[in-house]
């Protein structure tokens, strides 16, 4: 049980580290820096077979979200259909037509946090047109880019299995093609889990895979917040896009409905 695994997290890293096979304790390592202490999770295994609103809400609506999507977000039920699924430990985020509409759901944690350690284990839908991410965006965020955009993992369906870490804010983001990212292909990120995170601090960002950093971004220490608004509190959010200026850059799939989005558990870390 995930339970037990949270009460000898600590144990069973330090074991690992000992073994000459990085892969000997866990299919994917889970690295967690040093000096972090658990203080939130979300293990999907309650009894309701809906996610959990004391931890989660739903964002709703139909209107592109800045990035012309087709899909319209719901509150995980429309009269038999669920588009969000808590069964056996996992969250199945499902992309699919209702009724000749693309609904999905787009989740966001009720709490927030400045500085942390922010990982989810994930495998990510396959089909051309879907667009999942793991990202975090600032509670009292007014306006986009200025206040922030931490992008966990994010991939697309067209280019199936390379995985991207990305930050916005004012002076980097793709509007100006002057975004900050790393990329890494995942040959199995949708056919198994992986676990997804980012280490942000005063000092960095980092996006990592499977315990492997593979994207830094500095805090270049100018004082200057359209370089770095990124010292506020920020929170979590899930979601399974369809289509859109990234997801649907090369047509959507429709065959490819419905797709699943699993989410094994989501957990922050903080010193």
């Amino acid at each position: 049980m995930k339970q037990l695994f949270l009460l000898n997290l600590s144990l069973l890293v330090s074991v690992c580290a000992s073994f000459a096979s990085p892969d000997s304790c866990f299919q994917q390592k889970t690295s967690i820096p040093e000096g972090y202490t658990l203080v939130w999770s979300e293990e999907f295994e309650g009894k309701d077979l809906l996610p959990d609103l004391s931890q989660w809400w739903y964002e709703t609506g139909g209107h592109g979200w800045g990035n012309h999507e087709i899909q319209n977000y719901i509150e995980g039920v429309v009269g038999q259909d669920t588009c969000a699924l808590v069964s056996d430990g996992i969250l199945k985020m499902i992309v699919k037509k209702i009724k000749q509409e693309v609904c999905s759901v787009r989740l966001n944690t009720l709490k927030s946090w400045t500085y942390g350690y922010f990982e989810a284990r994930l495998k990510l839908p396959a089909g051309r047109g879907t667009w999942p991410a793991f990202w975090m965006m600032p509670t009292n965020g007014k306006a986009w880019p200025e206040d922030g955009e931490i992008d966990i993992m994010e991939e697309v369906g067209y280019n199936p299995n390379e995985i991207v870490s990305t930050i916005h804010c004012n002076a980097y983001n793709h509007t100006k093609g002057t975004q900050k990212n790393g990329t890494k292909m995942i040959p199995t990120a949708q056919s198994e889990f992986h676990v997804y995170a980012v280490e942000w601090t005063e000092d960095f960002i980092k996006g990592y895979v499977d315990g492997e950093c593979y994207f830094t971004f500095a805090n270049d220490k100018t004082g200057n917040r359209d370089t770095w608004p990124f010292d506020a509190p920020f929170y979590l959010k899930l979601n399974l896009a369809w289509g859109g200026d990234w997801g649907g850059a090369m047509g959507v799939d429709e065959s490819a409905l419905p797709a699943i989005y699993e989410i094994d558990y989501v957990r922050v870390y903080q010193k």
